[in-house]
């Protein structure tokens, strides 16, 4: 243990604490080839992914990251076994109903992106509690990702918009890029400067597919449950070497 916290201490000694990325988003990939691997049930994988999520939480407030958006649960993620959406619901309650309080000491603010309103009865009322207890803190803004999709949260930005153009609010020349933003679950929040996913899969899975345009991308072939602080630093020393052009030459 002590060995693995002077790793992090000196992998943290070379960061440029004036190029951290504000904005992280992470794709929680591989729970369960974590658990196959093993020889156990994907649901002791999933359960294992949420001590990662505790030590990443930790690690980004310490290094002074502004935003984590975390992807915990898909619009796809419909589709797989009840028994295992039930699993990932239960253990949804049991870590707000557990983590909350500690969070909201170290002056995290939890927000929810995704359709929440199709959730159980018992997310919601966590889910709330969650944003009640935490919602004037200043510090780490942690956004948890559910039944969220990309498309998904585009199509409701241009429903919004066509409301407002038939209230006759907005007038179609006055569409911008700004105003799909303005429409989206992550409004008034800057867009992810990198994006990391786990388990060596190289792609978005529909994660924040407007916001990411720019976004410098981190694959790894480590598994959630075995992710830690030491390969979010690795993230953040690769991001430090990218030249973020947005375009230009």
């Amino acid at each position: 243990m002590v060995f693995f916290r002077q790793k992090n201490r000196d992998l943290s000694d070379k960061i440029d604490k004036n190029r951290l990325p504000i904005h992280i988003g992470i794709i929680m990939d591989g729970n369960g080839r974590w658990a196959q691997k093993r020889g156990m049930m994907r649901f002791y994988g999933h359960k294992a992914g949420v001590n990662a999520v505790r030590e990443v939480v930790k690690a980004s407030r310490e290094l002074g990251i502004k935003y984590l958006t975390l992807y915990a649960f898909s619009t796809e993620n419909w589709k797989r076994p009840k028994e295992e959406v039930n699993f990932l619901m239960d253990l949804l309650v049991e870590f707000l109903s557990k983590e909350v309080d500690e969070l909201n000491k170290n002056n995290v603010l939890i927000n929810f992106i995704g359709d929440i309103s199709v959730l159980p009865h018992k997310c919601k009322i966590e889910i709330e509690r969650a944003q009640n207890v935490t919602k004037n803190n200043s510090g780490l803004v942690l956004n948890i990702a559910l039944n969220y999709g990309g498309r998904d949260e585009i199509v409701k930005a241009v429903k919004k918009i066509c409301t407002k153009i038939l209230n006759k609010e907005l007038s179609t020349e006055e569409i911008t890029e700004q105003t799909i933003s303005e429409n989206l679950y992550t409004k008034n929040q800057p867009d992810p400067d990198l994006i990391i996913r786990t388990s060596g899969e190289k792609r978005l899975s529909n994660f924040l597919l407007w916001q990411s345009a720019y976004s410098e991308l981190w694959f790894t072939e480590v598994l959630w449950p075995d992710f830690g602080k030491e390969h979010l630093i690795e993230a953040i020393l690769y991001y430090q070497t990218r030249q973020r052009r947005f375009g230009g030459v």
